[in-house]
């Protein structure tokens, strides 16, 4: 069966030599970008599962936390025609790409979404995370974001970022916190009520929003509950066939889509494999396996292609 991977990542050369120029000690304060499969296409083709392509986002190298925000703009912009390139280069690796936007400059990141991300079909939305220059993504600063997103039904692909105000981050267990936060401070703005044909793609399987579904419901309360229930989540669990189960009883089967992080997770180059036997291994019917696998983000796709004819 064919696998569309809606979450993996990469650190296209020319972008990454760009950054370096800018700030040599990049690779030392994220270590996990230190993996070839990031940079290197014919290191990632030779780790590859045939059945799988992949739409691919780039690591969190963010141009507006390094630089001003015309230099921000330009590499952005970059780096979006660098992704649409490789892409056209290997159709049989990558499925799309989603666009890098410059969170120091709104009026420019609406001009590369309305002159890049929108003419150009390789790229299939935007990247926010989950804060932007110390602030929350839910900052009214950047709402005019999310509005431009709900006009043309564009997806917004969510990752975390470690809060910097915290002491004590770490891979495991921060991110999570992280996009939990995020999520609660969207529904909290009252961004889906703004723009309900907004579509939110979360990393890691809605993080811990499916654990806490009773909390979320008592203490926040009903109408709250059925906004968090309008994102949309991926699979990058790093396997865990229960959480996964969990996350499908809360979002909804449609609403939950295969990825994986790769080549992150496990060396060299993800857990691709282990996710997809966390997958098959889920307590759903077969037709649900192949909605998470690749309908659902066809169904999407489509929803979106559907309002610009």
């Amino acid at each position: 069966m064919e696998k569309i991977d809606v979450f993996a990542h990469v650190l296209l050369p020319k972008f990454y030599k760009k950054m370096l120029k800018i700030n040599s000690n990049i690779p030392k304060d994220i270590p996990f970008i230190n993996n070839e499969v990031l940079t290197d296409m014919q290191k990632r083709r030779e780790n590859r599962l045939e059945e799988v392509k992949q739409i691919i986002t780039y690591v969190n190298v963010n141009p507006e936390d390094y630089t001003d925000e015309i230099t921000s703009y330009e590499l952005c912009k970059e780096a979006n025609t660098e992704l649409i390139e490789i892409i056209r280069e290997n159709p049989d690796m990558f499925y799309g790409g989603v666009a890098m936007i410059p969170m120091n400059n709104i009026s420019k990141a609406i001009d590369i979404i309305e002159n890049q991300v929108l003419k150009n079909q390789e790229l299939l939305g935007i990247q926010l995370f989950t804060r932007a220059l110390g602030k929350s993504i839910a900052d009214e600063e950047y709402e005019k974001i999310f509005e431009i997103a709900n006009k043309y039904h564009l997806i917004i692909w969510l990752h975390p970022v470690f809060d910097e105000r915290k002491p004590d981050n770490n891979i495991v267990f921060s991110w999570e916190y992280e996009l939990s936060m995020a999520m609660m401070q969207i529904v909290e703005r009252g961004i889906f009520k703004k723009y309900p044909d907004l579509k939110i793609i979360v990393h890691h399987a809605g993080a811990m929003i499916p654990f806490f579904a009773g909390r979320v419901k008592y203490i926040l309360g009903p109408e709250k509950e059925k906004d968090f229930k309008k994102f949309y989540v991926d699979t990058a669990l790093l396997g865990n066939s229960q959480a996964l189960d969990l996350a499908a009883n809360y979002f909804g089967i449609s609403h939950l889509l295969f990825g994986t992080d790769a080549p992150l997770g496990i060396m060299p180059a993800g857990a691709t494999k282990e996710i997809i036997e966390a997958i098959n291994q889920m307590n759903v019917s077969e037709e649900d396996k192949e909605a998470i696998f690749k309908n659902n983000l066809f169904r999407l796709l489509k929803e979106r292609e559907g309002n610009h004819e």
